[in-house]
């Protein structure tokens, strides 16, 4: 029986694949768990077309990326803060205080999970900080932490 693989099946087909298996098993375990559907001229120009939408889908989502790592990459973002002995701050510098310091510098929205930082911020200095974007796409922003005037 040939069928159309909705979702993969370990050792036997992936997700859009078309294959011959054996009847039996096709409606008693594929179909029965809906992880196949008879292939037919109809589910075929589906799979399809959801191939196609998920191509367009993926492709301006790099784009989308691209576009936002040109904007991120090389920016400075400057943090003033209360700082004691020895350039320990008071606080901290987190991906949250990073995502939304680029944020209003670039105008466009950074998730805060895209800022990749070990462990917070915790001294005075410069500091590399990686935004992993997607699609292998990475932008390096350089962190400022400065003394406050106040101290």
């Amino acid at each position: 029986m040939r069928v159309l693989f909705l979702k993969d099946v370990e050792g036997v087909g992936r997700a859009g694949d078309v294959k011959d298996v054996n009847g039996g098993y096709a409606k008693n375990y594929l179909l029965l768990r809906r992880l196949a559907v008879p292939a037919t001229e109809g589910a075929l120009k589906q799979a399809q077309a959801l191939k196609e939408a998920a191509k367009g889908k993926s492709e301006r989502k790099l784009t989308e990326a691209q576009s936002l790592a040109s904007k991120i990459e090389g920016q400075v973002v400057l943090f003033r803060m209360r700082a004691g002995e020895g350039d320990r701050l008071y606080g901290s510098v987190t991906n949250t205080d990073v995502a939304e310091a680029l944020s209003r510098s670039i105008g466009m929205e950074v998730d805060r999970r895209h800022v990749d930082l070990e462990h917070s911020i915790k001294a005075l200095g410069e500091h590399p900080v990686t935004v992993k974007l997607g699609s292998g796409l990475n932008a390096t922003v350089r962190v400022i932490v400065e003394k406050s005037e106040e101290d």
